[in-house]
C-alpha cells in the first residue's frame, strides 16, 4: 500500500535573550525521577492520525498508537500491530482477480491479541474496518486518500484477524502504515457529518480520553500551543516503558528552547523538531561535555514547491533560471558546515533507488540571465526584469516563520535571484497557518519552501501525481500542492508501483528522477541531518532517518539516572 509524506515542520521566532531567560526560569532544580520532559518547536495542528501529515502531531501519536507495520531503524518493513509480516511466501498474502479482472491481492493482518484501547475496549477488526471506510469517504479530507481508495473491501475473520482486498499488486503490497482509528469513539462523530468530521473529531474535542490510545502511553492533558502530557497506558501490552510520565512542550523560539534546555527544565530537544543545525553545532561546541548529539542524515528532503498556477511559474525557462540562479553549494557549505548537502532531485543518495546520473543544474546566472531574457523577462528597471507588457518579475516567497535555518537562506536566495533580476518578496507564517491553510490548500502564490520526510523507496504518487492535486472538490485531500500534472509522470509512478522485479523498477525510477529535474516542478535545495540533544542519563534513542519518529519505540528507551 503506498506511503503519504511527512511535511516537516517549523521552528519558532528567535526573539531576544531576556525572554529566553524568563521562559526558563519555572522549573530549574533537580532531575525529576520517572519523568522526561522533551522540547520542540511545533504545536500539532489536530492529533488525529489521518489528518494532515505534520511531524509534530505524528511525533505525539507514535507514543500513543502503533501502525500495522513500519520501517524500522534499518530500514526492514515489520510487524507492529500486527502479529506476523504477510508474504506471498507464508501465505497471508494471495493473488486475485478483482471484480473487472485485474489483478488484486488479498493480504490477511491479524492485530497483536493484547492490543486494547486505553478504555479497555479491544482493538479488533471493526477498528480496522471503520478506518477503511473514513479513508475512503470522498469527504473526509484524510491526507492519503488514495491509499483507501485502493482497497475494495475489508473483509473480517474475527475480532482480531481481517483481510485488506487491494485492487493492484504493489512492490510493498504488505506495507499498512495507518493507524487505526476506535470506531466506539469516531463512528457516531464521523457519521452524523463526514464533511465536518475533521474539525469535530474526538482528538481534538476531547484529546485526554483514553480509549483514543493503544501504545505504552495515552494523552492525559493538552494545553494549546503549550504543551501535551502524556502518561503510562495501562492497557499496553509490550515492553513497559521507562517513564512515568513524559512531558512534551512546545517552544517556538529556539533561544528560548536552548535556554530551558540548559536550565533543567527540559532534559532533552526532539530532534526531528528541536534545534536548527547550526544551531546543534555551535551548541556542542558550548556544551557537548553535558550532553550526547546525535546528527542523523536522512531521507529529508528541503526544497521550493512551485506554484505552477501562477503564469509566471508555468514557464520551464523561469523555473530553470530559479534553480541555475542559486548557488546551493555555497548555502550548504557556509550555512551548515557542509553538513546538508545539495539536493539534485528528490531521491536522496542514501536510498537504493537514487540515480546518481541525473542532469545537474550548477551555479550558472549568465545561463539563467539568458533563460530570462529568452521567456521574455527582458526589460530593467532599476535591477528589476519586467516583461513587453511592464509586469515585474516578482515571486513570494514563503516558509515557517522563525525558522532561522529557514530565513537565512530566504534572505540568500532572494539575494541571490535579485542579482538575475528577479524580485523575491519574503512572506513568512506561523508553521500551523502555513501548513494548515496556505500550503496544503494551495493559496501560495509562488514559492514555499518546507521539507518532506520519506519512507526507503517512497513512491511520490501524492505529491506528484495529478490525480493528488488539493481541491475543494477532493475536501484538499492529497499533496501535490505545486500542481503538477504530467502524464508521463503519471504513467510512471502508476507503473513503479506494480512492478515487482528490482531491476526493471530501478531503471523507472531513474526516469522518474530524470523526468523530474527536467520538468521542475520544485526547486531541490539540499538534504537534511537532524540534530538529536540527549541527556547523558538517556539511552535507547535511535533515530531512524525516515520520516517515522523516533518516539515510535519510546518503550525502548531507558532511564540511566
Amino acid at each position: 500500500m503506498p506511503r503519504g509524506l511527512k511535511i516537516m515542520g517549523g521552528r519558532g521566532p528567535i526573539a531576544g535573550l531576556f525572554l529566553a531567560l524568563i521562559l526558563a526560569l519555572p522549573s530549574t532544580g533537580a532531575p525529576r525521577a520517572g519523568e522526561l520532559t522533551i522540547g520542540m518547536t511545533q504545536f500539532p495542528s489536530t492529533l488525529n492520525p489521518m489528518i494532515d501529515s505534520m511531524l509534530a502531531k505524528s511525533y505525539v501519536l507514535a507514543m500513543t498508537q502503533r501502525p500495522i507495520t513500519a520501517y524500522n531503524q534499518e530500514w526492514a518493513l515489520v510487524c507492529m500491530l500486527c502479529t506476523e509480516l504477510p508474504t506471498l511466501e507464508n501465505g497471508l498474502a494471495v493473488l486475485e482477480k478483482t471484480a473487472d479482472g485485474k489483478d488484486g491481492i488479498a493480504v490477511t493482518y491479524t492485530i497483536q491479541p493484547n492490543a486494547t484501547w486505553g478504555d479497555g475496549t479491544p482493538v479488533t477488526s471493526a477498528d480496522a474496518v471503520f478506518t477503511w471506510e473514513v479513508g475512503r469517504h470522498p469527504q473526509s479530507g484524510v491526507s492519503d486518500f488514495e491509499a483507501f481508495r485502493r482497497i475494495l473491501k475489508v473483509d473480517v475473520i474475527d475480532d482480531k484477524t481481517f483481510i485488506m482486498h487491494v485492487d493492484r499488486v504493489t512492490f510493498d503490497y504488505n506495507s499498512a502504515s495507518l493507524s487505526l482509528l476506535p470506531a466506539h469513539i469516531e463512528r457516531p462523530i464521523f457519521e452524523a457529518d463526514p464533511a465536518t468530521y475533521r474539525n469535530r473529531t474526538a482528538f481534538d474535542s476531547d484529546p485526554a480520553n483514553p480509549g483514543l490510545a493503544f501504545g505504552p502511553y495515552r494523552i492525559s492533558e493538552v494545553v494549546s500551543g503549550a504543551r501535551i502530557v502524556l502518561v503510562r497506558n495501562d492497557s499496553w501490552w509490550g515492553q513497559k516503558p521507562a517513564f512515568d510520565k513524559i512531558t512534551v512542550r512546545v517552544i517556538e523560539n529556539t533561544a528560548a528552547l536552548e535556554a530551558n534546555l540548559l536550565s533543567g527544565a527540559l532534559d532533552m530537544v526532539a530532534g526531528e523538531l528541536g534545534l536548527t543545525l547550526d544551531q546543534a553545532i555551535a551548541f556542542e561546541k558550548r556544551h557537548g561535555e553535558r550532553f550526547n548529539i546525535i546528527y542523523k542524515p536522512g531521507l529529508i528532503y528541503e526544497h521550493l514547491d512551485l506554484m505552477l498556477d501562477n503564469p509566471i511559474l508555468a514557464d520551464i525557462r523561469v523555473r530553470k533560471a530559479l534553480i541555475l540562479a542559486l548557488d546551493r553549494t555555497a548555502i550548504s557549505e557556509r550555512l551548515f558546515a557542509g553538513r546538508q548537502p545539495v539536493a539534485d532531485g528528490s531521491v536522496s543518495p542514501l536510498d537504493w533507488i537514487h540515480d546518481p546520473d541525473i542532469p545537474k543544474y550548477p551555479y550558472d546566472p549568465v545561463r539563467a540571465k539568458a533563460l530570462l531574457d529568452a521567456a521574455g523577462w527582458s526589460v530593467l528597471k532599476k535591477g528589476i526584469r519586467h516583461n513587453a507588457a511592464g509586469e515585474r518579475l516578482t515571486i513570494e516567497l514563503m516558509t515557517t516563520a522563525g525558522n532561522r535555518s529557514r530565513e537565512l537562506v530566504e534572505q540568500v536566495l532572494q539575494s541571490q535571484w535579485k542579482q538575475v533580476g528577479i524580485d523575491a518578496r519574503i512572506r513568512n507564517e506561523p508553521a500551523r497557518v502555513f501548513f494548515g491553510e496556505t500550503v496544503s490548500k494551495r493559496k501560495f502564490t509562488g514559492a514555499a519552501m518546507f521539507a518532506w520526510l520519506s519512507a526507503p523507496e517512497n513512491v511520490p504518487r501524492t505529491t506528484l501525481h495529478s490525480e493528488q492535486i488539493p481541491s475543494e472538490e477532493n475536501a484538499w485531500g492529497g499533496q501535490n500542492y505545486t500542481g503538477f500534472a504530467n502524464p508521463e509522470m503519471d504513467a510512471l509512478i502508476d507503473a513503479i508501483e506494480v512492478e515487482l522485479d528490482r531491476p526493471k523498477r530501478k531503471a523507472m525510477w531513474s526516469r522518474l528522477q530524470r523526468l523530474y529535474v527536467e520538468e521542475l516542478p520544485v526547486i531541490p535545495l539540499y538534504w537534511r541531518a537532524e540534530a538529536y540533544v540527549l541527556p547523558k542519563w538517556l539511552s535507547g534513542v535511535r533515530p531512524t532517518g525516515h520520516q517515522l519518529t523516533t518516539t515510535l519505540w519510546v518503550e525502548e528507551w531507558r532511564d540511566g539516572r
